[in-house]
């Protein structure tokens, strides 16, 4: 009787998930495959087939607009791990017990808003009336506004301070286990501060580091909002691709094709990422 109560827990506390990942995530991507093989030979008829594919194949900038996506995801990445990482062994490891919470707190604190209200922000600091370009010409540094706005360097910064939250979290939870008694022996047998950090954080830390830049990567390359108003005409993101395919085109055909060749891009990345530093996704998750 106890087993089968055990059973019937379990399958109560785990059905909302699974409901979540069925209805969710794993039906609404079935659609999306099975739409992308619909090719449209007459009007409202269709028949299956690879068409939508071979067409973003066949038209350069497609994909060279998905390896640019991809190339700039990767970039922005790296920034987010550079500059999180400090900012996360500080939390973790140097900050008082009392301090950490007001640190913790104040990296959380652009979550409070939306992207549309955080990129409006960047578009006041960065416009050409905006706030920057008014400080440097009151200051003489020049006699006319400079518009920072709608170039690669605004976005990959607006981007930047959008996902590296979701750098820094998985970095304080893996350092925070690392006991102060692994770098003192680093210290103790001769070790300088590059070696300690090379050969005992960053190694503890890879599990952290790993999760971090996968929900980094896939936040930034599935991002809308912050590439299309901070880079404006010049973005050239793929997920301006899908929603013109979808909304100005009304070709759900192609756009589904759109979006499953963007996943799968992302999954290979990620994949390629995890046998290159010797990770898995489960002893990641595990760690983390």
């Amino acid at each position: 009787m106890s087993s089968d109560v055990k059973r019937l827990s379990l399958i109560l506390l785990f059905s909302p998930f699974a409901l979540w990942i069925v209805l969710l995530i794993l039906l609404p991507h079935i659609g999306m495959v099975a739409l992308s093989l619909r090719e449209k030979v007459a009007p409202r008829v269709y028949e299956f087939g690879f068409g939508n594919y071979i067409d973003f194949i066949n038209e350069p900038i497609y994909w060279n607009t998905l390896l640019r996506t991809g190339s700039m995801s990767l970039l922005v990445t790296a920034l987010a791990l550079l500059i999180g990482f400090p900012v996360a062994y500080y939390i973790a490891k140097i900050a008082g017990k009392r301090s950490r919470g007001a640190l913790f707190l104040m990296c959380l604190i652009p979550l409070w808003v939306s992207d549309l209200i955080r990129a409006f922000g960047w578009i006041l600091l960065l416009r050409e009336t905006g706030v920057i370009s008014s400080f440097l010409i009151w200051t003489g540094m020049t006699d006319h506004g400079i518009e920072f706005l709608y170039n690669d360097v605004t976005v990959i910064i607006g981007l930047v301070y959008t996902v590296i939250l979701f750098m820094i979290v998985p970095l304080v939870s893996t350092l925070d286990g690392m006991g102060d008694d692994m770098i003192e022996a680093g210290y103790n047998l001769g070790g300088n501060s590059l070696t300690v950090l090379r050969r005992i954080i960053i190694p503890y830390a890879m599990p952290g580091i790993v999760a971090g830049c996968i929900v980094v990567f896939m936040l930034t390359a599935g991002s809308y909002l912050t590439p299309i108003l901070l880079g404006g005409k010049n973005s050239s993101w793929f997920t301006e691709q899908i929603y013109d395919q979808f909304i100005t085109r009304f070709n759900w055909e192609s756009g589904a094709a759109f979006g499953f060749l963007l996943l799968a891009f992302t999954s290979f990345v990620v994949w390629l990422g995890l046998r290159l530093s010797g990770q898995s996704l489960t002893n990641t998750v595990a760690r983390t």
